[in-house]
């Protein structure tokens, strides 16, 4: 598939896909005429990529893991240095305590949607009692 494809089918940027593509990060083949082709594993990839540059981990890092996360999850990291396990770790707390708050947002915003269904006056100022 061509860059256009690609980018509608991941909402992912063309420039983007270029960056990422000089990070690295993405290695498209090229057609006789210099036009880059995307293979369609790239469209996972670019979302697992973008997945974790949402999660706040740097290209750089992604770039070390990403061959970690092919299938089957057979791993061979022997240049794992103990500086790299270590922001590996920090950044999964990170992303942990991060679900947390997402997951209490999400149960906060649906309870209050539950509330207004059941409800629907409850949600108006009309509604509130004079003080």
């Amino acid at each position: 598939m061509r860059i256009g494809e690609l980018s509608d089918r991941t909402g992912t940027p063309r420039r983007l896909l270029r960056y990422y593509e000089e990070q690295g990060l993405i290695n498209p083949s090229r057609c006789q005429n210099g036009y880059r082709a995307y293979d369609e594993s790239l469209v996972d990839r670019v979302m697992q990529i973008r997945g974790l540059l949402d999660a706040g981990l740097p290209t750089r890092l992604i770039k070390q893991i990403l061959p970690c996360l092919d299938k089957p999850r057979i791993i061979h990291f022997s240049d794992a240095t103990p500086e790299m396990l270590a922001t590996l770790e920090h950044e999964r707390d990170r992303m942990t305590e991060r679900i947390r708050c997402l997951t209490r947002n999400r149960d906060a915003i649906a309870e209050y949607l539950d509330v207004v269904r059941d409800n629907p006056g409850a949600a108006t100022p009309e509604a509130a009692p004079a003080p």
